[in-house]
């Protein structure tokens, strides 16, 4: 493993620490403040527009985008430290096209994608144009399990009908919405994992309809969370992403990549916030001394900076490892730094919250949003304990097969 990245990524990082520097830092207070202007909460601030042209013509685009000719082709060794420096400001993935849930669907057409699926959504998507959304979990079932869910997709003559309920859709109510792509039932009775596929659906088809828009901790997302129902939705068979059967497969390849955006990007929550923190114990005094005097909060800043590091250290480890022998081998690995990522980074966020006092708790600083955004992403892409079973399930299949085989041999005695 090589920590010090290749050339191109350390030019990268400089040009944008630079680029969060000139443009991103000073302008979160203006889309904070142009955003609760707006008659629609959901709108695009005008900043975002403009901080989106300048990114782009700085080369500062697409850069999670690895496969063929489609993006920056970096490696996600290289990618690990530009998303850490991006997550430390909330609005920075959208402004360089890095921003969930188009990421992934990015990934997903252009792994799977057929040529026309590519030039329909995925040029537009690549070049800002339009933005997608993901729907998948649903509101009647414990949607980490695939095998529960609801939502069906049925073959009718050259068309797929599509009928469910779905929700916490991250994006559908941004204006730019143009695409969903849903998972849904299309064979109850196919093997389990078989059960599964994945459709391509314009926004704009009749019979969709947003119920409501889910807050996260009271926070309303500028991309919107939806409440969706789907009443024979129909859309051609053309738009099967993928084949039939396909879609726990394919919701595997995307996850993946998307749990890594997640934890490198924690890291830059937990840097953000351990800046903050120190910045104000050190210009705040209490019983006639400043903070950062206090042994307490000394503890608060070592642990935070040691739980970083070590975090840092494991995120680059599972990107070394998908980049060497691909994901389906580091699946353990990539499921340990989604639970790690976003405890360590809650954990420091809840530090800097306490240095912060009520302060913390307002939205004065960034922190309040960074504490409801931490302990959110627990749950989204599968929650920790999900991710807790597959780490023990690889762990404990090291010892198993020796295990029966001393069982056997007690047997036989």
């Amino acid at each position: 493993m090589d920590f010090e990245g290749s050339p191109r990524s350390r030019e990268l990082q400089e040009r944008m620490r630079s680029f969060m520097a000139q443009h991103v830092y000073p302008n979160e207070t203006v889309y904070d403040q142009q955003l609760a202007r707006a008659d629609n909460p959901h709108e695009l601030p005008p900043v975002m527009r403009e901080l989106k042209e300048k990114a782009r013509a700085e080369g500062l685009w697409n850069l999670f985008m690895s496969h063929g000719d489609w993006g920056a082709g970096l490696s996600n060794q290289d990618y690990a430290p530009l998303a850490e420096i991006a997550g430390r400001s909330l609005i920075a993935p959208e402004v360089f096209n890095c921003s969930a849930p188009d990421t992934g669907n990015m990934e997903l057409l252009a792994l799977f994608g057929t040529p026309e699926q590519q030039q329909r959504w995925l040029h537009p998507l690549l070049e800002a144009r339009i933005r997608s959304c993901f729907a998948m979990t649903e509101p009647e079932v414990a949607s980490s399990d695939p095998l529960n869910l609801r939502t069906t997709i049925v073959r009718d003559g050259d068309s797929y009908v599509v009928n469910g309920h779905k929700w916490y859709t991250s994006g559908i109510l941004d204006p730019d919405c143009a695409l969903i792509i849903l998972m849904g039932v299309s064979d109850p009775a196919a093997e389990s994992y078989r059960q599964q596929s994945m459709l391509l659906i314009p926004r704009e088809t009749a019979g969709i309809t947003v119920l409501r828009d889910l807050p996260v901790f009271g926070y309303t997302d500028r991309l919107g969370h939806g409440d969706v129902l789907f009443e024979d939705v129909r859309v051609p068979a053309a738009n099967l992403l993928g084949g039939e059967g396909d879609g726990f497969a394919l919701a595997q390849g995307r996850l993946g990549p998307g749990r890594m955006h997640y934890a490198m990007r924690a890291v830059g929550f937990a840097e953000r916030a351990l800046e903050l923190m120190c910045r104000r114990v050190l210009d705040r005094q209490a019983f006639g001394v400043p903070l950062s005097d206090q042994g307490v909060v000394r503890e608060w800043i070592a642990r935070s900076r040691i739980e970083i590091e070590q975090l840092r250290l494991l995120v680059f480890k599972a990107a070394w490892l998908m980049d060497t022998v691909g994901n389906a081998a580091a699946r353990m690995e990539v499921a340990a730094i989604k639970v790690a990522a976003l405890e360590v980074a809650h954990r420091v966020v809840d530090r800097a919250v306490q240095a912060f006092g009520a302060a913390g708790v307002s939205d004065d600083t960034v922190l309040a949003r960074l504490y409801a955004i931490t302990r959110a992403l627990r749950i989204a892409d599968g929650p920790d304990e999900v991710h807790l079973r597959t780490v023990a399930r690889r762990e404990l299949a090291k010892y198993r097969t020796e295990s029966q085989a001393g069982m056997r041999k007690a047997g036989a005695a």
